[in-house]
Order: C-alpha cells, then structure tokens, then sequence
C-alpha cells in the first residue's frame, strides 16, 4: 500500500495500486467512482484484467524490464460494465507493487497528421502524386483509344477496356485529393440538422434498407457560422466509414454543451455531433494512424475520409475524436457556437 494513501483518497485523478505479482491491493475512491463500481469489487482482481483491448499492462508486467510505462488509448472495464477511456501512468513502487494513475477522456482526440506526419513523408507523396499524373494522362489517352477500336468487338474485350478507363479515373480522383484539397470558403450563418438530413438522404439512397439510420437531435442547438457543404461531406464520410464497417443502425446525435474545453480553450457554448454505429470498430492496430491519409482498413479505401473530416472539424475551430469497441462506436465531432451576445454581434 502506497504510503501517502490519505492523499490519494483526496484526489481528484483516479489511482490503484497493486501487489508485485499485479493484484489490485486497493484504490482511491475516485478510481472506483471512475469505474462505476465499489472498491471491494476491485480489490483482489488482476490488474492487466481491467484492460478490455490490447494487453499493454499484462505485456510491461511480464517482461518486468522498465519502471514507468505510459500508456496511450486505454481501455478498462469490468465484466458486464461499461468500458472507461484513460491516458495514463503505469509505475513500479519502492517496495516492489504497482501504481497505476488513469486520466480519463470521454473519447480518444485524433492526433493532428500535421503532428504524427513528418514534412518530409508529406512533400514525398505530393511529389509522388505529381509525378504518377503524366503517366496516368498517357494511360487515359490509350486506353480511349483502344476504347474507339473495340467498337463493335468482342464484349469481353470492351468490359476490360472499360474497367481500365475506370480505374483510371479512379486513381486520378485519387490524386486530385492529395494535390487540390477543396479550398476554404468564408463561413456563414447555417443549421446543423440541415446538412445533417442531407446526409441522411445520402445515406439512405446508398445504404437501402440494409442500415436503419437514427436521428436523436437536441431542437435547441442555434445557428452557427460555418460552411455547410464541408460539415455535410465530413459527416457523411463517418456515416459512409459505418457503413462500410458492417453497421446495421448508424445514430446521428447532437447536443449542446456548456463550458466544455476544445483544444486549450473553454467555451461557453459548443456542439457535440455524435455517429454511433453498431459495426465492427476500429481495427487495434490501425487506432495510432487511423486519421492519417491513404490509411484504410479497407482494401478498395482510400484512406482519405477520416483525414478529410477531421481537417473539416479544425476548419471550424474544432476537433474529432473517437471511441470504438466490436459492436459501438462512435465519432464525435465538437464546434465551438460562441456566446449568443457573440451571435448576435
């Protein structure tokens, strides 16, 4: 047991510590609080079975190499609650136990490819990208060609003439993305739920009757400054990521929140726009890159819609974020509204 256990019980971050063979010896009450549950229910459990995905504690346990870990996305649950998403700190004790500090998040923020993707990597695949736009002109321009010639030929030979040009054009797409993104365009007074029913329509014209879409909308969010075509596109390529992740139910949520930090400010006033989705989830491996361009978990993906929406939050002053387990996740996207004072001036 740690020696400053009074402080700890006054603490606001949630703590537990452990024995040196990993067994919860007890925990502050705002670690139980945390996760929902009493402290004689976590005393005596394993600590690495709290953790609901991955195994970096029962990993850093075992190998006993080092005296701190950090640990990023965590996930801890018990059996038959919900799951709680924490930053923390894993540390050895003086007297051989463990101490582990969780911060808790409501989800996890997509780290900022400006960040995570050096400059270099960056100019590398705008280079790329340039230099693949002559030889896919030529390509183009033969395959037309061919196109012309096969008139009147063998329909086989046409469907794979055909499937070239689509390709083509497909690529192409591709490179005018990385190259031209859709440049910024002043931003004026607009309604959430409108381009949100948009989204709706796309969503219900590609998915059919396959995918129920929901709409849970809070009727008092006011009006905002922003651009409605980009919001409508970053949400419908969440909604379209959910579908293409098995999803039969998407939900479309709103709500205002009051004195909610984004980024490093406070603001009075601030949308969160949730798509929630009962799909596979996002893939363990892919969680630290998932945002960053041309990743996909998908074979046919360009890995282009993630990069596009979270680029679309920052647009607005804002940020996406997620949290994701086999069978609920969600997207969360927050924009500052401001003051009504600051509204109305």
């Amino acid at each position: 047991m740690p020696d400053d256990r009074p402080a700890l019980d006054v603490l606001g971050t949630p703590v537990a510590w452990a024995s040196a063979d990993g067994r919860i010896l007890g925990t502050n009450p705002a670690f139980a609080r945390w996760m929902g549950v009493s402290v004689r229910r976590l005393v005596g459990q394993p600590l690495v079975s709290l953790e609901a995905q991955g195994e970096a504690l029962a990993n850093f346990l075992a190998r006993d190499e080092r005296d701190v870990l950090r640990l990023h996305r965590l996930i801890l649950a018990l059996p038959g609650e919900s799951p709680r998403f924490a930053e923390g700190w894993l540390s050895r004790l003086e007297e051989g136990g463990w101490l582990l500090e969780a911060y808790p998040v409501d989800e996890f923020v997509a780290p900022d490819p400006a960040q995570v993707l050096p400059g270099a990597l960056s100019a590398a695949l705008k280079g790329l990208a340039h230099e693949l736009r002559n030889p896919l002109a030529g390509l183009k321009g033969a395959a037309q060609l061919l196109a012309r010639r096969a008139q009147g030929r063998d329909a086989g030979e046409r469907e794979l003439i055909d499937l070239i040009g689509a390709e083509i054009e497909r690529l192409n797409g591709l490179l005018e993305q990385l190259l031209s993104p859709a440049p910024a365009r002043p931003h004026a007074a607009m309604n959430i739920h409108a381009a949100l029913e948009r989204v709706l329509r796309l969503a219900e014209s590609e998915a059919g009757w396959s995918v129920r879409i929901q709409r849970d909308y809070d009727p008092s969010i006011p009006e905002f400054d922003g651009d409605p075509d980009r919001l409508t596109q970053a949400v419908w390529n969440l909604v379209r990521n959910a579908i293409q992740a098995g999803a039969t139910v998407v939900t479309l949520r709103t709500r205002v929140e009051h004195g909610l930090r984004i980024g490093d400010q406070i603001q009075p006033l601030a949308l969160r726009l949730e798509v929630a989705d009962d799909g596979r989830g996002v893939p363990e491996d892919m969680a630290e890159h998932l945002f960053l361009p041309l990743v996909s978990g998908r074979a046919e993906g360009t890995g282009l819609g993630l990069a596009l929406a979270q680029q679309v939050a920052r647009e607005h002053r804002g940020t996406l974020g997620y949290r994701s387990r086999p069978g609920h996740t969600v997207f969360t996207v927050l924009l500052p509204l401001g003051t009504q004072e600051a509204r109305d001036a």
